[in-house]
Protein backbone atom coordinates (compact mmCIF):
# COMPACT_ATOMS: atom_id res chain seq x y z
CA UNK A 1 0.00 0.00 0.00
CA UNK A 2 1.18 3.55 -0.08
CA UNK A 3 4.18 4.47 2.19
CA UNK A 4 6.30 7.98 3.08
CA UNK A 5 9.25 7.04 0.41
CA UNK A 6 11.82 6.93 3.75
CA UNK A 7 9.25 3.94 4.81
CA UNK A 8 9.34 2.15 1.54
CA UNK A 9 13.04 1.90 1.21
CA UNK A 10 13.67 1.16 4.32
CA UNK A 11 10.88 -1.83 4.34
CA UNK A 12 10.87 -2.82 0.16
CA UNK A 13 14.63 -1.73 -1.20
CA UNK A 14 17.12 -2.06 1.66
CA UNK A 15 16.56 -5.73 2.07
CA UNK A 16 17.86 -5.84 -2.01
CA UNK A 17 20.44 -3.12 -2.01
CA UNK A 18 23.51 -4.92 -1.39
CA UNK A 19 22.75 -7.64 -4.53
CA UNK A 20 24.42 -7.40 -7.54
CA UNK A 21 22.98 -6.24 -10.47
CA UNK A 22 23.44 -9.19 -12.39
CA UNK A 23 21.42 -10.83 -9.21
CA UNK A 24 18.39 -8.52 -9.45
CA UNK A 25 17.81 -7.90 -12.98
CA UNK A 26 17.73 -12.59 -12.81
CA UNK A 27 15.86 -12.58 -9.50
CA UNK A 28 14.24 -9.70 -8.27
CA UNK A 29 13.36 -7.45 -11.54
CA UNK A 30 10.59 -9.73 -13.13
CA UNK A 31 8.79 -10.75 -10.23
CA UNK A 32 5.00 -10.59 -10.52
CA UNK A 33 3.93 -10.81 -6.88
CA UNK A 34 -0.47 -11.83 -6.60
CA UNK A 35 -2.07 -9.35 -5.41
CA UNK A 36 -6.11 -8.86 -4.98
CA UNK A 37 -7.94 -7.04 -7.76
CA UNK A 38 -9.93 -4.08 -6.21
CA UNK A 39 -13.26 -2.47 -8.38
CA UNK A 40 -14.32 0.38 -6.88
CA UNK A 41 -15.61 2.91 -9.94
CA UNK A 42 -14.90 5.66 -7.15
CA UNK A 43 -11.25 5.84 -7.81
CA UNK A 44 -8.64 5.63 -10.41
CA UNK A 45 -5.94 3.34 -8.90
CA UNK A 46 -2.86 3.80 -9.71
CA UNK A 47 -1.30 1.92 -12.88
CA UNK A 48 2.33 1.37 -11.77
CA UNK A 49 4.19 1.03 -8.89
CA UNK A 50 6.49 4.17 -7.83
CA UNK A 51 6.88 7.37 -6.86
CA UNK A 52 4.47 9.72 -7.88
CA UNK A 53 6.86 12.76 -9.44
CA UNK A 54 3.66 15.26 -10.23
CA UNK A 55 0.04 16.16 -10.47
CA UNK A 56 -1.04 18.79 -11.99
CA UNK A 57 -4.11 19.75 -14.00
CA UNK A 58 -2.55 21.67 -17.33
CA UNK A 59 -3.82 22.95 -20.49
CA UNK A 60 -2.62 21.31 -23.68
CA UNK A 61 -0.04 23.76 -24.05
CA UNK A 62 0.33 24.24 -21.03
CA UNK A 63 4.25 22.64 -19.10
CA UNK A 64 3.68 19.95 -16.43
CA UNK A 65 7.20 20.38 -15.87
CA UNK A 66 10.38 22.71 -17.12
CA UNK A 67 13.18 20.82 -18.30
CA UNK A 68 16.03 23.30 -18.79
CA UNK A 69 13.79 26.43 -19.56
CA UNK A 70 12.18 24.14 -22.29
CA UNK A 71 8.21 23.49 -21.43
CA UNK A 72 7.11 20.02 -21.47
CA UNK A 73 3.30 20.11 -22.28
CA UNK A 74 0.82 17.25 -22.50
CA UNK A 75 0.75 17.88 -26.51
CA UNK A 76 4.74 16.67 -26.00
CA UNK A 77 3.64 13.94 -23.89
CA UNK A 78 1.29 12.52 -26.07
CA UNK A 79 2.81 13.70 -29.24
CA UNK A 80 -0.44 15.21 -30.90
CA UNK A 81 -0.23 18.46 -31.39
CA UNK A 82 -4.26 18.83 -31.78
CA UNK A 83 -4.77 17.75 -28.64
CA UNK A 84 -7.40 20.24 -27.33
CA UNK A 85 -8.71 19.21 -24.02
CA UNK A 86 -6.89 19.86 -20.23
CA UNK A 87 -6.07 17.11 -18.54
CA UNK A 88 -5.09 15.93 -15.02
CA UNK A 89 -1.29 14.62 -15.58
CA UNK A 90 -0.36 12.02 -12.20
CA UNK A 91 3.32 11.07 -13.00
CA UNK A 92 4.65 7.69 -11.33
CA UNK A 93 8.41 7.10 -11.45
CA UNK A 94 9.61 3.44 -11.03
CA UNK A 95 12.93 2.67 -9.89
CA UNK A 96 14.99 -0.45 -10.65
CA UNK A 97 13.53 -2.07 -7.21
CA UNK A 98 9.91 -1.55 -8.40
CA UNK A 99 7.58 -4.11 -9.64
CA UNK A 100 7.01 -3.40 -13.22
CA UNK A 101 3.89 -4.95 -14.68
CA UNK A 102 1.56 -2.02 -15.10
CA UNK A 103 -2.58 -2.70 -14.18
CA UNK A 104 -5.45 -0.78 -15.55
CA UNK A 105 -6.48 2.02 -13.31
CA UNK A 106 -10.40 2.09 -14.88
CA UNK A 107 -12.29 -0.40 -16.76
CA UNK A 108 -12.66 0.34 -19.96
CA UNK A 109 -11.46 -0.53 -23.95
CA UNK A 110 -7.63 -0.57 -24.37
CA UNK A 111 -5.88 0.54 -27.51
CA UNK A 112 -2.41 1.73 -27.77
CA UNK A 113 0.19 3.04 -30.03
CA UNK A 114 4.05 3.06 -29.85
CA UNK A 115 5.69 6.32 -29.75
CA UNK A 116 9.37 6.00 -31.05
CA UNK A 117 11.90 8.35 -29.50
CA UNK A 118 12.43 12.17 -30.97
CA UNK A 119 16.42 11.28 -30.85
CA UNK A 120 18.21 8.56 -31.36
CA UNK A 121 18.65 6.91 -28.24
CA UNK A 122 16.33 7.17 -25.26
CA UNK A 123 17.64 9.52 -22.43
CA UNK A 124 18.58 7.29 -18.86
CA UNK A 125 16.55 8.41 -15.88
CA UNK A 126 19.54 7.31 -13.26
CA UNK A 127 19.46 10.84 -12.03
CA UNK A 128 16.11 10.95 -10.86
CA UNK A 129 16.54 7.29 -9.64
CA UNK A 130 19.46 8.39 -7.64
CA UNK A 131 18.25 11.21 -6.30
CA UNK A 132 14.90 9.09 -4.95
CA UNK A 133 17.12 6.29 -3.49
CA UNK A 134 20.24 8.39 -2.20
CA UNK A 135 19.15 11.25 -1.26
CA UNK A 136 15.10 10.15 -0.33
CA UNK A 137 13.27 13.38 -2.65
CA UNK A 138 11.87 13.36 -5.85
CA UNK A 139 13.76 16.43 -8.11
CA UNK A 140 12.26 17.30 -11.96
CA UNK A 141 16.16 18.81 -12.73
CA UNK A 142 16.64 15.19 -14.43
CA UNK A 143 13.69 14.64 -16.27
CA UNK A 144 15.24 15.34 -19.63
CA UNK A 145 14.04 11.97 -21.03
CA UNK A 146 10.26 13.07 -20.54
CA UNK A 147 10.00 14.76 -23.91
CA UNK A 148 12.35 12.67 -26.10
CA UNK A 149 12.29 9.31 -25.27
CA UNK A 150 10.26 6.46 -26.68
CA UNK A 151 6.67 5.79 -24.91
CA UNK A 152 3.38 3.66 -25.56
CA UNK A 153 0.14 5.40 -25.25
CA UNK A 154 -3.05 3.42 -24.42
CA UNK A 155 -5.92 4.77 -24.70
CA UNK A 156 -8.94 3.51 -22.50
CA UNK A 157 -12.48 3.89 -23.72
CA UNK A 158 -14.49 4.11 -20.43
CA UNK A 159 -18.60 3.18 -20.88
CA UNK A 160 -18.63 4.23 -17.36
CA UNK A 161 -17.14 7.71 -17.47
CA UNK A 162 -18.31 8.24 -20.69
CA UNK A 163 -14.68 9.48 -22.07
CA UNK A 164 -11.45 8.31 -22.59
CA UNK A 165 -8.39 8.24 -20.25
CA UNK A 166 -4.63 7.60 -21.68
CA UNK A 167 -1.94 5.89 -20.06
CA UNK A 168 2.20 7.20 -21.18
CA UNK A 169 4.34 4.24 -20.17
CA UNK A 170 7.72 6.19 -21.17
CA UNK A 171 11.26 3.84 -21.52
CA UNK A 172 14.20 4.11 -20.27
CA UNK A 173 17.97 4.14 -21.74
CA UNK A 174 18.57 0.60 -21.18
CA UNK A 175 14.82 -0.56 -21.22
CA UNK A 176 14.37 -3.56 -23.72
CA UNK A 177 10.89 -2.88 -24.33
CA UNK A 178 7.61 -1.89 -23.52
CA UNK A 179 5.42 -5.22 -23.70
CA UNK A 180 1.92 -5.19 -24.06
CA UNK A 181 0.51 -8.59 -22.36
CA UNK A 182 -2.62 -8.72 -25.28
CA UNK A 183 -1.59 -7.65 -29.09
CA UNK A 184 -5.54 -7.40 -29.75
CA UNK A 185 -6.79 -3.85 -30.26
CA UNK A 186 -10.13 -1.91 -28.66
CA UNK A 187 -9.71 -5.09 -26.02
CA UNK A 188 -11.77 -5.11 -22.97
CA UNK A 189 -10.02 -4.62 -19.28
CA UNK A 190 -10.72 -4.88 -15.93
CA UNK A 191 -9.85 -2.19 -13.00
CA UNK A 192 -6.51 -4.31 -11.63
CA UNK A 193 -6.10 -6.15 -14.31
CA UNK A 194 -2.69 -6.75 -15.61
CA UNK A 195 -1.84 -5.29 -19.33
CA UNK A 196 1.53 -4.44 -19.95
CA UNK A 197 5.61 -4.56 -18.94
CA UNK A 198 8.14 -2.04 -18.83
CA UNK A 199 11.23 -4.15 -19.16
CA UNK A 200 14.28 -2.05 -16.51
CA UNK A 201 13.36 1.18 -15.61
CA UNK A 202 10.83 3.66 -16.59
CA UNK A 203 7.41 5.96 -15.62
CA UNK A 204 4.42 5.60 -16.40
CA UNK A 205 1.72 8.71 -16.27
CA UNK A 206 -1.97 8.36 -16.31
CA UNK A 207 -3.80 10.64 -18.05
CA UNK A 208 -7.77 11.91 -17.88
CA UNK A 209 -9.76 14.87 -19.72
CA UNK A 210 -11.61 16.84 -17.58
CA UNK A 211 -15.04 16.62 -17.84
CA UNK A 212 -18.42 17.68 -17.49
CA UNK A 213 -20.01 14.95 -15.75
CA UNK A 214 -17.46 14.41 -13.36
CA UNK A 215 -14.58 16.09 -11.15
CA UNK A 216 -11.03 14.07 -10.62
CA UNK A 217 -9.39 14.59 -7.57
CA UNK A 218 -6.11 13.49 -6.88
CA UNK A 219 -5.45 11.75 -3.17
CA UNK A 220 -2.02 11.03 -2.82
CA UNK A 221 1.10 13.28 -1.85
CA UNK A 222 3.36 14.08 -4.31
CA UNK A 223 7.20 12.17 -3.25
CA UNK A 224 4.59 8.79 -2.16
CA UNK A 225 5.13 5.56 -3.47
CA UNK A 226 2.30 3.74 -4.24
CA UNK A 227 1.51 0.12 -5.88
CA UNK A 228 -0.49 -0.60 -8.96
CA UNK A 229 -3.96 -1.78 -8.41
CA UNK A 230 -3.89 -1.83 -4.91
CA UNK A 231 -3.62 2.56 -4.47
CA UNK A 232 -6.29 4.58 -5.24
CA UNK A 233 -5.11 7.80 -7.12
CA UNK A 234 -7.82 9.64 -8.09
CA UNK A 235 -10.73 10.17 -6.85
CA UNK A 236 -13.99 10.00 -8.98
CA UNK A 237 -17.05 12.42 -8.02
CA UNK A 238 -20.42 13.04 -10.17
CA UNK A 239 -20.93 16.32 -10.75
CA UNK A 240 -24.36 17.97 -9.98
CA UNK A 241 -26.56 19.11 -12.00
Amino acid sequence: MAKALEQWIEQDVAPYRDKSMAWLSQYHFFRDPFRPTYTDDSFFFAPADGVVLYQKLVAPDEAIVEIKGRPYSLRDAMRDDSLATPCLVVGIFMTFFDVHVNRVPFTGRLSYQLLEPIETHNQPMIEVERRVLDELRVDLDGTDYLYVNQRMLNRVDSLALGQPYYMIQIADYDVDSIAPFELRQNQPVDQGQRFSQIRYGSQVDLVVPLSAAHEFEPIQPDGVHVEAGLDPLVRIRHKRR
